[in-house]
This record gives structure tokens, C-alpha cells and sequence, in this order.
């Protein structure tokens, strides 16, 4: 679908809005806008090292050396996408930790749906649209006088154009529906939805990480398909993806069995079809 907006007109999020008392937010959360930044991770990542409270949010009009998973960087123009960072002090059990990125994937996912765009979640925490990818996120531990924090870096793609994209298998929210959001009204949504969903997690246990799988696997896109791992091993794997089990962790039925797979980049095979 083509864009419609002048991709040189693209409006600044409002900082009043953001800001304002009267802000759709939860109260524990707090926005702060800037216009540049290598990495919103980094500076939250520096803020919680300095005692900075959980529900800190740093948005970066325009990030200039955003980081991924496995490392990978990117880069989008100025007020095209939606790039923040949420500050989280997790009070859970260690072996929780790592349902804190798939939680985020689901949230960001749902809060999409709820604006009426058809997104779902690939494993572990990539956003979809159509089977491509229209937001990434990075969740980063990190350790700070007052505990270990969670930095929960969400990136979006809003109004880019094809050529804006790094690669083809991405896309942007104005070429699935032919124009561009308000960017600011899609994040308050998404950090609403992401904290509530994270609060009731943290606050449920053990029932609650029960409720957090059933969902998250109703909403993820790989349980189902034909899928390729590549393992940080550098060994690759094939096979069905038939489940997500109690750790998170992505189960796949292969030529030698039951694989359960903590990490590694998955691609769904029939998507390489279409």
C-alpha cells in the first residue's frame, strides 16, 4: 500500500502531551523526549546506574546507532519511527528474567491490535505485520546499586517508506495502512499496555507467568510453522516450532526429536515462499 504522507513532513511527537498530568499513562511512568541519541538503551541503561526509579522512559526523536538483538545496528530518519526506552526493577525470581523480552514482544504486538492492525509476535520478541517485521525490541540487563533493572528498548517503525528500510522483510505501520499514525497517541498505547501487562506478570507468580505463556503463545506467529534456528553455536536447525514451554523457550520438533531453543535467530520457512 503506498504511503501518503510527505516523508519530509513528518510532525514531532508532543511533549506537552507526553508530559502533561492528564497523560493516558500509568503513574509510575515518566517520559522524557529528546531529539538525539546514539542509543535510548544506553542512556536509561547510565540513568539507572544512577539511581533512576522503575517507569523512566527516554524517546529519541531521532536514534542514531540503535542496537538489536545479536547485535545487530540500525538507523532510521528523524521522527520516522517510535525508539524508547522503558526502565524496569524487576522483583522476580531469576529464573523469570526471561520472560521479560517475550512479555515485551507480546505487549507492543497487543498494543497494535488494539488500534486496529493485524500485528503478531515471532520468537522471541520480534512484532509483525503481514510476516514482516515492523518493531524490534532489546531487553538488556542491567546491574546498579539498588539490583539488577531490565532496560527495555522498543523500537517501531511508524511512517518510513520502502526505501527507508533497511531490508525487505521489514516494514512500517503507514505502508500496511497507507498513512502514518500520530506517533504520540501509539505511545502512550504502547507503554500503557506494555507496564500494565508487565505489573500484573510481576505481581501474579507463579499463574501469572502461566497466563503470560498461554497468551504469548496465542499470539505468536512461529508456533505452527516451518522454521530454520540458527543457534549461537553457529549449528542450524529445522523443523516444526509446535510450542513455547514453561521457560519461555521456544519448542521445536525436528529429524532428531524435541529441541527446546533458549536463543537464536529463527526464520520461518514458508515465509520465504510468499
Amino acid at each position: 500500500m503506498p504511503v501518503t504522507q510527505d516523508s519530509g513532513k513528518r510532525p514531532p511527537l508532543d511533549r506537552t502531551r507526553l508530559t502533561s498530568p492528564d497523560a493516558d499513562l500509568p503513574p509510575d511512568l515518566v517520559v522524557e523526549v529528546v531529539e538525539e541519541a546514539p542509543s535510548t538503551n544506553a542512556l536509561v541503561a547510565e540513568r539507572a546506574r544512577a539511581g533512576a526509579a522503575e517507569g523512566l522512559v527516554v524517546v529519541a526523536e531521532h536514534q542514531t546507532a540503535g542496537r538489536g538483538r545479536l547485535d545487530r545496528s540500525w538507523e532510521t530518519p528523524a521522527r520516522s519511527a517510535l525508539t524508547q526506552s522503558l526502565l524496569l526493577r524487576p522483583t522476580i525470581q531469576p529464573a523469570d528474567w526471561p520472560w521479560l523480552p517475550l512479555l515485551s514482544g507480546y505487549a507492543v504486538a497487543k498494543a497494535l491490535r488494539a488500534e486496529g492492525i493485524a500485528a503478531d509476535v515471532k520468537w522471541p520478541n520480534d512484532v509483525l505485520v503481514r510476516g514482516r517485521k515492523v518493531a524490534g525490541i532489546l531487553v538488556e540487563r542491567v546491574e546498579t546499586p539498588d539490583g539488577p533493572a531490565a532496560v527495555v528498548g522498543i523500537g517501531l517503525n511508524v511512517s518510513q517508506t520502502d526505501a527507508e528500510l533497511p531490508v525487505q522483510t521489514a516494514t512500517s505501520l503507514a505502508i500496511e495502512t497507507g498513512t502514518a499514525p500520530d506517533r504520540t497517541h501509539l505511545l502512550l498505547t504502547m507503554l500503557s499496555t506494555l507496564y500494565e501487562a508487565y505489573a500484573a506478570w510481576s505481581a501474579g507468580g507463579e499463574a501469572g507467568t502461566a497466563r503470560l505463556r498461554a497468551s504469548y503463545a496465542a499470539a505468536c506467529a512461529t508456533v505452527g510453522e516451518d522454521v530454520r534456528v540458527d543457534l549461537p553455536s553457529g549449528e542450524v536447525l529445522t523443523g516444526r516450532a509446535t510450542g513455547i514451554d514453561a521457560e519461555g523457550r521456544l519448542e521445536v520438533e525436528g529429524p532428531s526429536g524435541r529441541t527446546v531453543v533458549g536463543a537464536g535467530d529463527v526464520i520461518h520457512v514458508r515465509a520465504l515462499d510468499r
